[in-house]
Formats: C-alpha cells, sequence, structure tokens
C-alpha cells in the first residue's frame, strides 16, 4: 500500500484544502502537524524552498502548494474527481480557484486587518470580487455541478474562516441579501459530513485570529 503523509498545521486554511481532497477520494494518509515557529527537519527537507505547509509526502516523494498538490492528487487518485473530464469545464475550474487566491481572499484579509473607513473601503474591495462569485453559481448547487469540486475545494475556507473574520472584526463580507446564492452554497458546503468533520475547533480559530489581527494592526500602527 502507498504511503502518504501530509504536513499540515492544525489551523492552516490552505492545508484543510490538501484534507477534504484525501478524504474525498478515500486516500488513507497519516498526518504530521508541524509548529511553523519550530519547523522539523522533515519539513525542511521536503520543502526546502518554501519551507511551509502543506507538503504532501506520496512513497517518499514530496508535493508542496496547495493547487499543486490537488492536481497531484487529481492525477493519483481518479476515484471521485475533482475536476470534470470537459476541458472547458476543468479550466474554468482552475480559473475560479486561482481568481480566489488572488483577488478574493487576499482581499478580505485586508479588509480584517483594517479599521474604520480603511476596512469599509475593503469591505467594498472585497464584495466587488464576490458578486463574479456569486454570479458563476447562478443555476448551481456546487462550483463544481452538483458535486464538491477543485472550485469548492479552494473556495471552501469561505465557508468558515469568513465567519470567523466577522466575529473578530465585527465585519460582514457575504451578507445573505446581497449573496443568496453564495450564502446557501456556503452552508451546503460546510454541511457536507466530509467538509464538517474536518474543521479546526471554532473558538481556537477566533483566539489565533484575534491574536493575529491585533498583532497586523499594531504593525500598521508603527
Amino acid at each position: 500500500m502507498a504511503e502518504v503523509k501530509l504536513f499540515r498545521t492544525w489551523s492552516s486554511p490552505f492545508a484543510l484544502r490538501i484534507v477534504w481532497a484525501l478524504k474525498l477520494k478515500d486516500v488513507q494518509y497519516d498526518t504530521i502537524f508541524e509548529d511553523l515557529s519550530n519547523k522539523s527537519p522533515l519539513l525542511l527537507q521536503y520543502n526546502p524552498v518554501h519551507k511551509k505547509v502543506p507538503v504532501l509526502v506520496h512513497n517518499g516523494k514530496s508535493v508542496a502548494e496547495s493547487f499543486v498538490i490537488l492536481e497531484y492528487i487529481e492525477e493519483t487518485w481518479k476515484e471521485n474527481p475533482l475536476l470534470s473530464e470537459d476541458p472547458h469545464e476543468r479550466a474554468a475550474a482552475r480559473f475560479w480557484a486561482k481568481f480566489g487566491d488572488e483577488k478574493v481572499l487576499p482581499s478580505i484579509w485586508e479588509a480584517f486587518n483594517s479599521e474604520g473607513k480603511e476596512q469599509e473601503e475593503g469591505i467594498v474591495k472585497a464584495k466587488e470580487n464576490l458578486k463574479y462569485l456569486e454570479e458563476e453559481l447562478k443555476g448551481k448547487k456546487f462550483f463544481g455541478g452538483e458535486h464538491i469540486g477543485f472550485a469548492d475545494i479552494a473556495l471552501g475556507l469561505l465557508a468558515e474562516y469568513e465567519n470567523v473574520f466577522e466575529e473578530v472584526a465585527s465585519m460582514k463580507v457575504i451578507a445573505e441579501d446581497e449573496f443568496p446564492l453564495l450564502s446557501e452554497w456556503k452552508r451546503t458546503f460546510a454541511d457536507a459530513p466530509i467538509i464538517k468533520e474536518n474543521w479546526p475547533p471554532r473558538d481556537k480559530l477566533v483566539t489565533k485570529f484575534q491574536a493575529l489581527r491585533e498583532a497586523n494592526l499594531l504593525k500598521k500602527g508603527t
């Protein structure tokens, strides 16, 4: 049997993508939890370039970066495909995944780490990006259609981490009246058994991101 290991932290949303993909494909694996303030020699060995998680090790060979790992998982384990057989649909899934990482998530993070007028402007910017996701969900249950797919896994952290940001920073980005389809997608995705069973503890996330936000605001003020 193939040996599969996942290097991750308890809170990394990018490592969660790999957890979800492996679980959806019923791949057995071992988890190595890393402390990024004291990185293990193995992590540095398997990811010497970026020195961060997630890292997937399959039969002694390592793969780094969450989207690259997702593609590797999709090509290696064919069960429960994350990407359509249709070339255009595959390209669209990759596009929305990239759009999420390059536009949606940075704009929400920027608003989260701001206050007052700057935060208000950041929320407006984030909502402009989210409008494209709302449009993409018309007539769909998931970005991948009727089943959780590549783009859903890529954007899935919105289903929980955005709620945590709302609680910590008193900001509402994905409001039901503005984004009904995205709001419904968040609930449906978050309630899927494999997704729901693997969320990090909510109270620990709130504590972690409170501390992160305070530190980031302090840096901005100096």
